[in-house]
């Protein structure tokens, strides 16, 4: 008995150690409440709508090369893209602003094209407005690669520079906010239909979902929402911090290349019809050169916070006819279908692969379900 007295208060203390390290390793899961905070949003993004305003500035002053004889002065376009703090300039990628910048950049290229008129076929001139898009010599429409490039190059740059800093409330205001979305999620970019709608890549996040609780805009919904939770919760919910993160850029991701896959769905439906007439040549020209604007705008985009390389880009920019280190031929979608509408195909199939897209999914980025379902 002696010996038991000796060894049971040693084993009690044990047992209450074990008790107490128990305890410290454990945590209630994370609450996630049914709607966004929404009260300090305003204060918090005062930066990334400043960002926002400059962009659509920028891309208002490109579209008036689509009327027309109207010239576009490449000075004022690139006042607008290097003019606030931050500037459209600071925050896009070094390898996207060379392309746009300077005497051969993008920004020239439209301004050269802007107040002439083209027709599709090998180049000659300096382009010029077909049907009411603007292209340039090679078929490519410049302003694309101006707007839905920097979606990638600058916001979503944007946005992943924001990652890399310390990840405060704030910072999930701000993600919200240069996604081109609200606090209010409206899932629409119709502004009879919400006080706050959606622009920028929310807006085709919302184009391509059914609006039925399951897609991606749902999902970049739920994920933000749980963002700001964990991060409010503190460090013991880093875990469910850095997986929300992670979901929400593969989500941001999805929607750009599950676009592509829409505009090469439209091209195809567009080009194979039996003698198409100009405009209908035309408005496939201008899906397809937001196709080429979505893809080569995440082109050297940090590694660490993407799926898709810089040689997959590549490779698609190449059956996009628009290589990154080459003179596009984009008119020859227009001018021989029956040979080049094929890689686009081989886009589409690239992309289902490469992000895990069902063929119901394929089949359903044809649709633009905003206006599908009028909301």
């Amino acid at each position: 008995m002696k010996h038991l007295h000796l060894y049971a208060p040693f084993g009690a203390l044990l047992l209450f150690a074990f008790f107490l390290g128990s305890c410290g390793k454990d945590k209630k899961p994370l609450e996630i409440p049914a709607a966004y905070d929404a009260s300090a949003y305003q204060t918090n993004t005062a930066t990334q709508y400043a960002v926002r305003s400059q962009l659509e500035a920028f891309i208002n002053e490109a579209k008036k090369g689509r009327a027309a004889g109207v010239t576009v002065d490449a000075a004022t376009l690139n006042q607008l893209y290097t003019a606030g703090n931050p500037s459209l300039k600071s925050i896009t990628t070094a390898y996207y602003d060379g392309r746009l910048s300077g005497a051969n950049g993008w920004i020239q290229a439209l301004s050269d094209a802007s107040g002439g008129a083209y027709s599709p076929g090998a180049p000659n001139g300096q382009g010029g407005v077909f049907e009411g898009y603007l292209f340039d010599e090679n078929g490519l429409e410049p302003e694309q690669l101006l707007d839905k490039g920097l979606f990638g190059a600058a916001l979503y740059h944007h946005a992943v520079t924001l990652m890399q800093d310390d990840i405060t409330p704030a910072t999930v205001d701000q993600l919200v906010a240069i996604f081109g979305a609200h606090p209010d999620f409206p899932n629409t970019p119709t502004a009879g239909k919400a006080a706050n709608p959606d622009k920028f890549m929310a807006n085709y996040a919302a184009r391509r979902d059914k609006n039925d609780g399951l897609g991606f805009y749902s999902q970049a919904k739920n994920v933000l929402i749980k963002l700001q939770a964990a991060v409010k919760a503190g460090a013991d919910y880093n875990e469910e911090r850095d997986e929300a993160l992670a979901a929400f850029r593969q989500t941001w991701e999805k929607v750009n290349f599950a676009t592509v896959i829409n505009y090469c769905h439209s091209v195809i439906s567009r080009l194979s019809a039996t003698n198409p007439t100009d405009s209908e040549k035309a408005a496939a020209l201008h899906a397809y050169g937001e196709c080429v604007g979505f893809v080569h705008g995440w082109r050297t985009l940090p590694q660490t916070y993407r799926l898709i390389t810089d040689a997959e880009i590549d490779a698609l920019l190449v059956l996009l006819n628009a290589p990154y280190d080459g003179t596009p031929t984009s008119y020859t979608f227009a001018t021989d279908p029956v040979n080049q509408l094929s890689k686009l195909s081989q886009v589409i199939q690239q992309l289902k692969t490469k992000y895990g897209f069902s063929d119901q999914e394929v089949e359903d980025f044809k649709q633009n379900w905003v206006a599908v379902q009028g909301r």
